[in-house]
């Protein structure tokens, strides 16, 4: 799949917002579908397969924020809520309940088209060696699957999620700025507050840190950003061959 040629559903109860999008990206030779609420956004996810949602949070049947996450437990698409909800608090919301990228309205189209292409890079094809797993002792990182496992139970990750903790595993040891990690797992020059990679890694440790109030394997460095810590193990955390 080339980045052109994917599949993209906007869900805006908003005509003119839907259009509008509908018509920029269109020409962009993404392939396009819209709905106007939750129960035709679901319907058209089960039809049209996309590789990323652009969605809104108030929709007239429906919260944003649950779609997400009842669209991610069906397959690993990517979400982007577009939305007026603006608040440090709507952010985190959202960002907690799966979601990839968060842009507000009034948007400009420009950078919504940069947002949908960085997203969208993730799909490409992984190299062979980054298709390597990474063995942490009982932590596996399957590139290839896109799975992440603790002592062989599969551990629940959202798309950014896996980047994100495969980008720091990746680099056991060295010390990651936040802008850093957004340049490198978002791949844009994300302008928005840089909070957005605490709350992931928050999500992150919950799901594989035996006590996510004191990490050992994703550490923060005050001040800095964070750095992974990898545990003792027969592979030292190296790629197998």
């Amino acid at each position: 799949m080339t980045m052109a040629s994917a599949k993209i559903l906007v869900v805006d109860d908003d005509p003119a917002i839907r259009n509008l999008i509908l018509r920029f990206l269109s020409k962009k030779n993404y392939q396009m579908q819209s709905a106007q609420d939750g129960k035709t956004a679901l319907t058209l996810f089960e039809q049209f397969n996309p590789d990323l949602v652009i969605l809104d949070v108030n929709l007239p049947d429906a919260i944003g924020y649950n779609l997400c996450q009842e669209m991610q437990s069906r397959t690993d698409v990517f979400v982007l809520m577009l939305t007026s909800r603006g608040d440090a608090a709507d952010k985190d919301q959202g960002f907690k309940r799966g979601a990839d990228d968060y842009l507000t309205k009034p948007f400009d189209l420009l950078e919504l088209e940069n947002r949908v292409g960085a997203i969208l890079k993730r799909k490409r094809e992984v190299t062979p060696t980054e298709q390597q797993r990474l063995v942490f002792d009982k932590l596996v990182i399957d590139p290839g699957r896109r799975e992440v496992t603790i002592n062989e139970q599969q551990v629940p990750l959202t798309a950014l999620e896996f980047d994100l903790l495969h980008f720091l595993a990746c680099h056991p040891g060295r010390v990651l700025r936040r802008s850093e990690l957004i340049q490198e797992v978002w791949e844009y020059d994300y302008v928005g507050d840089q909070r957005v990679v605490d709350v992931h890694i928050g999500q992150i440790r919950k799901k594989i840190e035996i006590d996510s109030s004191q990490p050992s394997l994703i550490q923060t460095v005050r001040g800095v950003g964070y750095k992974f810590e990898a545990p003792n193990s027969h592979k030292n955390g190296k790629p197998e061959s």
